[in-house]
């Protein structure tokens, strides 16, 4: 390639370091939706990250299965980390980015998990445009919950939101708007118990708070916004969060912690989306390589 030329002997490369990447799991349930114009092609996040990684492993990354317990100090030396998994393997590093995302909080209740990415949604902006003409619910009553049910009325011919309380914990400027938005309904005082269908989902069994009453809704879909948890245990404290536990970072991802950068979903004030992310990453990765290159003393200027 043109745009490619062949290092100069004894110029520093400050992007040759090791790198090791400690991952749980590749998420083979997800669907990850690539849409075109004329065509909707569906890549299992599991084929995706696995090209990912092939990738990093074609230019020396080493990859290890195993979930974060601990990460902290290394006393010997006052500048490097030691990362502990729960299997009790440890692994000393010099720099850290942080990237265990976050996970949506579940109903927890029967047929969520059969009809996840089946009629079961956690994303409004993600698969709210499956849902054209279709009749949606939408569980939750804080600004979350109705700013997605507002966004979900751009493709959806009716909305239903079920709360569990019967008045809405959301700011009042998003109350106003659903409550003047006229494809959208709600369901007072009510709990999902149950979700049901054949191959998609098809009916939520749903229960009457005040009246212990059980009744059938049926619909088309359901989207579920009942919080948001960061994936932020293992730190202990290690890096600076605000009270929800997400991690603060400055524009260049950079902790409180010289060392520590963080990226994606876990960091606090961030709009939690594939493209975020990315993006996210790549500048946590520049600045970490810059950190370690001024480190070694190579740093390229």
């Amino acid at each position: 390639s043109p745009c490619r030329s062949k290092p100069r002997q004894g110029r520093p490369q400050p992007w040759r370091h090791n790198a090791l990447l400690v991952h749980a799991e590749l998420l083979p349930s997800a669907k990850l939706q690539e849409r075109h114009h004329h065509s909707t092609r569906c890549l299992l996040n599991y084929d995706l990250l696995s090209n990912f990684k092939k990738q990093g492993q074609k230019f020396g990354l080493e990859v290890v299965d195993g979930i974060v317990e601990e990460i902290k100090h290394d006393n010997t030396d006052g500048k490097s980390f030691i990362v502990i998994t729960k299997d009790k393997k440890s692994y000393k590093t010099k720099s850290l980015i942080l990237a265990s995302g976050a996970k949506t909080r579940k109903l927890g209740i029967p047929g969520e998990k059969e009809f996840a990415g089946k009629g079961v949604s956690y994303c409004a902006v993600c698969d709210g445009a499956f849902y054209k003409n279709r009749h949606v619910a939408v569980v939750g009553g804080g600004d979350t919950a109705l700013q997605e049910a507002l966004y979900l009325t751009k493709f959806a011919s009716k909305v239903s939101i079920i709360h569990r309380r019967d008045k809405l914990r959301a700011e009042k400027i998003l109350q106003e708007q659903v409550f003047n938005n006229e494809k959208i309904s709600f369901i007072w005082d009510s709990i999902v118990e149950k979700i049901e269908g054949n191959d998609i989902v098809e009916n939520l069994k749903l229960k009457n708070k005040k009246t212990d009453g059980t009744t059938n809704f049926a619909c088309d879909g359901i989207f579920i916004f009942i919080g948001v948890i960061s994936n932020t245990d293992y730190i202990n404290r290690i890096v600076e969060t605000d009270n929800s536990g997400w991690v603060i970072t400055d524009e260049k991802m950079r902790t409180n912690i010289p060392g520590i950068f963080a990226a994606g979903d876990l960091r606090a004030d961030t709009y939690r989306q594939i493209a975020t992310a990315v993006g996210d990453g790549v500048t946590a990765a520049l600045s970490c390589e810059k950190y370690i290159s001024k480190l070694k003393g190579t740093e390229y200027i």
